[in-house]
């Protein structure tokens, strides 16, 4: 459960504080060595099997993508949408969020049993990015119109 806060931005200043904890933590590097080791001892399928039986137990999957600020084009056509997506996750939900060209775009990919109305979740992460992008403009102003 998520604790509620006046601030929009509150909730980013503490997922912000979560990710730079988990950046510093020795959780990648104890997943990674162990399972590259378990590769190269017992070969691809044992791995394999074991990455999956990891993210089997991983409920949520976030992915943030940081993208071109310009418009790019593949031979001579330009792209006007870029979606990531990774397929056959054993997660109940991954969240996908990818900018390009001044746009967001969010990608979810959810379990049916877990999460019913995939849409409503959406919607609400859509008007939560909208109340969060306002109150940082707000904040803005403020800072602007206090230092003149």
């Amino acid at each position: 459960m998520l604790p509620l806060h006046d601030d929009p931005l509150d909730y980013i200043r503490q997922t912000k504080a979560t990710v730079d904890r988990k950046k510093h933590s020795l959780e990648a590097v104890i997943t990674y060595y162990p399972l590259s080791m378990v590769f190269q001892l017992f070969g691809a399928k044992v791995a394999a099997f074991l990455y999956n039986r990891f993210f089997r137990q991983t409920t949520v999957c976030f992915s943030n993508v940081v993208g071109p600020v310009d418009e790019n084009g593949f031979y001579g056509h330009p792209l006007t949408f870029l979606a990531p997506f990774i397929y056959g996750q054993p997660n109940g939900l991954a969240v996908h969020f990818q900018s390009y060209f001044n746009k967001m775009t969010i990608a979810l990919s959810v379990d049916e049993e877990i999460v019913p109305d995939s849409q409503e979740l959406c919607d609400d992460l859509e008007e939560s990015l909208k109340l969060i992008k306002d109150a940082a403009i707000a904040r803005a102003q403020i800072e602007n119109n206090s230092t003149k």
